[in-house]
């Protein structure tokens, strides 16, 4: 028996080691490789899945850690088996055990891969492990915010009930980023009901994929629903995360729109608390955007301003001597409230280094320190991102003018004509339109502000903050040569004029220039603006050595009386302004000045006459303008023969003149190509008792015509009655109206006829009981409710009318009304609102007598009440 156990085990396992089941034991070094290999795979499937949070996902990640434990005990039993091997290297010393291991590593092998293939299968998995819901951002005390931040956060809140998305726009350097900064942070604080606050700079171009990675990393998706991925299945991937979450994005810095949808950004809804918040340096963007409500992020107030600077200087600096906080306010005033600016000046320890700083900032801002690379450099962003070269040079342009000067849009845009900016529209009215099409988009960069415009004023102004103004000049001197632009204010006397041999654009104001001996010597000058209120008369020969000159504007200089002959001699000029002097007599040689395209001679009411046929000779002439601003009379000139030689003119497109006789206004009704040119047209006759309007008219003053009875409306020579009048026969162009001094003309119910007017003004006017009179409008009731009445209004202004009764019959709407003025009209006891109509969303004004308000009667008591908190009692 001793001798046969030994046998049946050799037996035993060479009967194990057959067939098939050798097969266990033969490849089981290789299985347990394949195995270890598929674990390691499994492994790391898992570390990916294991950051999802789900049911499904907790049940696999728990099967996946006992499949782990089995393998690893597998696997060492495997190796412990493979050392036992007898027979050479063809069986072990237990086949039996082989084979059942060999057995079991198969059997695993199909557990990993089952479970690799799940792992790798979960479609859609509800949400990531929650993180910390906001990340804190560095941010320094902030000065001069709380109002908007407030007005931010409301909307954030609940109070903000309809608001999704707020766009917050400024110009660079405002403080944009510490508004949006200090929303994240104070997120953080409140715990307010948002599961994710998500910060992304976006900067430019706005790049769909750079924004998705930032998402990506912010909301911890896997790594496996993310590599090899395309942009629409990332798109997917962030829209069934962010989806189910109520969340507030921030995005920093957008220059162009943003498509949400291709991000994978749920569509905003206030409802369910889906968010956003960016900033932009262009209004533009708000609007591309779509968001619901906009906000300007102007520059602070000169005490925020003041606080922020002195927290960065320091209380030791501005303590160190007792001049310094006087000099520091210098300082600060010099950066105008913008805060960039503000920080970008360093401290300075002793009283002569602050005076120096002080001259610097205000004669050579761009060679202070840190000011080219920390301000101006970022600040000229938005200037690079303008569309074209004659966007820029129109942006540039503004600079000419002095510091906080309101810019006319009327007289930027003629100089622009003048320069040829605009040169690409045929006419000058396709050209005044991109004209403030380009100031617009000026504006709505923040590189361009609203001036001051008065209410009751058709002019419009824009002006440029001191620090983009800097900014402006810096840009003509790094794109040009050095003193390409020269802009002196107020400077006694001049003495580097030689050094402006290759200046290309000169602005003197207030300075005096009639010391230079020697004629200056300017061949690259293309533009000559002076105004100047003690100028006399210019230095001999002054304007002999100008080549190329281009623009020429002399107005404003009030004590002018002299116009130097040699001015004839710029036959390259295309735009001489000569308004507001005192100016006698032109010269004859003006009429050499073959390329001008703008004669300005406004508010000159000291010539005496001009040179006969010098009108006629300017043979390019497309704008001319003779037109008084300050309710005063021309006298000193033909009218008949200046109108006679504009109608000579092959490219007259745009006239403003003063007319005083009937025969004046005859050659004008008996032309075509007057009618059409005529923009501004002042009447002052009085012995006119009938006027008749063309229909191209822009403004219309009508003053001292006493006996002025009817206004009727001439249509290519043909008078018509404006009862008949075809909808394409009105006034569509007429925007401003002023009447003074008509005492028998007793309405307007003509402007029915004007439905593009903004402006009217009637004053002292005795026999006026109606501006539109229903009597008379009946006729045209059909035209009256197509067109509209006072649709596009926003100034009326009625004074001394002691017969006036009524505005209009029926309640209007005005939905653009801003202002209304009523003064010494005691006839007038009924405003034509009810609580149908309502108040005007843009009224901003109501001025009267209070005793006049206290007297009025009204269709119902909440319209007096809407209307009571604009009244203002003068």
């Amino acid at each position: 028996m001793d001798c046969v156990s030994p046998i049946l085990d050799v037996t035993t396992r060479l009967w194990y080691c057959t067939a098939k089941r050798a097969v266990y034991i033969r490849h089981l070094p290789q299985n347990l490789n394949s195995l270890r290999t598929a674990m390691e795979e499994l492994k790391n499937l898992y570390k990916d899945v294991k950051e999802w949070c789900t049911h499904v996902v907790d049940g696999w990640l728990r099967n996946v850690e006992a499949i782990e434990e089995q393998v690893k005990e597998i696997l060492a039993k495997g190796d412990e088996e493979i050392q036992k091997k007898c027979l050479g290297t063809c069986c072990t010393k237990n086949c039996g055990a082989s084979y059942k291991l060999g057995k079991m590593v198969l059997e695993k092998m199909d557990a990993v891969t089952v479970k690799k293939t799940e792992g790798s299968n979960f479609s859609v998995v509800a949400e990531p492990l929650p993180g910390p819901p906001v990340i804190e951002r560095p941010l320094d005390k902030t000065v001069g915010q709380d109002l908007l931040f407030g007005k931010v956060w409301k909307w954030l809140q609940d109070g903000g009930e309809q608001v999704s998305s707020i766009g917050l726009y400024g110009m660079g350097g405002v403080g944009k980023t510490t508004l949006l900064t200090r929303i994240n942070n104070e997120l953080l604080k409140t715990k307010v009901e948002f599961e994710a606050v998500i910060w992304v700079t976006v900067s430019r171009p706005a790049n769909v994929e750079k924004v998705q990675q930032v998402l990506f990393n912010k909301l911890e998706i896997g790594k496996v629903k993310w590599e090899d991925r395309s942009k629409d299945e990332r798109a997917e991937e962030i829209f069934n995360v962010l989806k189910t979450k109520k969340f507030v994005l921030l995005l920093d810095d957008i220059w162009e729109r943003l498509d949400l949808s291709k991000v994978g950004i749920p569509p905003l809804n206030h409802q369910d608390k889906l968010k956003m918040v960016f900033t932009t340096r262009s209004k533009d963007v708000c609007q591309d955007m779509e968001v619901t409500e906009s906000i300007e992020v102007n520059c602070l107030p000169w005490e925020d301003a003041f606080a922020l600077f002195q927290t960065k200087v320091g209380a030791n600096t501005i303590n160190f001597h007792p001049d310094i906080p006087k000099l520091a306010e210098m300082v600060a005033k010099e950066c105008y409230g913008l805060p960039l600016a503000l920080i970008t000046i360093g401290p300075t320890k002793t009283p002569e280094e602050w005076e120096k700083k002080i001259q610097m900032l205000k004669n050579y801002p761009a060679k202070f320190p840190g000011m080219e690379n920390r301000l101006f450099s970022r600040l000229a962003f938005r200037y690079d991102s303008l569309p074209d070269e004659a966007i820029k040079s129109c942006f540039l342009y503004c600079s000419l003018f002095p510091e906080d000067y309101e810019i006319s849009h009327r007289k930027l845009i003629q100089l622009w004509i003048g320069e040829g900016f605009l040169d690409e529209y045929d006419n000058i009215q396709e050209a005044r339109n991109q004209g403030e099409e380009v100031i617009k988009s000026l504006q709505l960069a923040c590189l361009l502000e609203n001036g001051r415009s008065q209410l009751d004023k058709k002019d419009k102004y824009s002006k440029m903050h001191d620090v983009i103004r800097d900014m402006a000049l810096w840009l003509a001197l790094k794109n040009g040569k050095k003193n390409k632009f020269v802009v002196k204010n107020g400077v006694e006397s001049i003495r580097e004029v030689e050094k402006w041999k290759e200046t290309q654009r000169i602005s003197l104001w207030n300075t005096n220039i009639e010391e230079l001996r020697e004629p200056p010597y300017f061949p690259n000058m293309e533009t000559f603006l002076a105004s100047c209120e003690f100028i006399l008369s210019f230095p001999n020969r002054f304007f002999t050595n100008m080549p190329i000159i281009r623009v020429l504007d002399l107005s404003n200089n009030y004590k002018l009386m002299k116009l130097p002959v040699e001015i004839g001699n710029l036959v390259t000029l295309q735009y001489l302004n000569l308004s507001d002097t005192k100016i006698k007599y032109l010269p004859v040689e003006l009429k050499n000045l073959k390329k001008l395209r703008c004669l300005i001679l406004n508010d000159m009411y000291f010539l005496k006459s001009l040179p006969s046929q010098m009108v006629s000779s300017l043979s390019s002439l497309q704008l001319f303008s003779m037109y008084s601003m300050k309710q005063q009379v021309f006298m000193g000139y033909d009218e008949r023969r200046l109108l006679e030689e504009l109608e000579q003119l092959e490219h007259i497109d745009d006239i403003s003149i003063d007319l005083a006789s009937v025969a004046s206004i005859q050659i004008v009704l008996n032309s075509h190509k007057l009618q059409r040119s005529t923009r501004r047209l002042q009447l002052l006759c009085e012995h006119m008792n009938l006027v008749q309007l063309f229909p191209y008219i822009e403004t219309l003053c009508i003053r001292t015509c006493f006996e002025l009875q009817e206004v009727k409306i001439n249509f290519e020579k043909e008078v018509v009655v404006y009862s008949k009048f075809p909808r394409h026969q009105c006034l569509n162009h007429l925007c401003d109206v002023e009447i003074f001094d008509c005492h028998n003309l007793l309405n307007l119910t003509w402007l029915i006829c004007a439905p593009s007017l903004q402006f009217l003004k009637v004053e002292f006017c005795k026999s006026m009981e109606k501006v539109i009179d229903d009597e008379m409008s009946e006729e045209i009731e059909i035209a009256v409710d197509h067109l509209g009445v006072f649709l596009r209004l926003t100034s009326l202004a009625l004074v001394r009318l002691p017969e006036l009764r009524s505005i209009h019959g029926r309640a209007l709407s005005f939905p653009s009304l801003r202002y209304i003025h009523v003064y010494q009209c005691p006839s007038l006891r009924k405003l034509p609102f009810d609580s149908n109509t309502g108040v005007s969303k843009k009224l901003e004004e109501i001025h009267g007598k209070q005793e006049w308000w206290d007297g009025l009667e009204w269709e119902d008591q909440p319209i007096m009440h809407n209307l009571t908190p604009y009244f203002q009692p003068v």
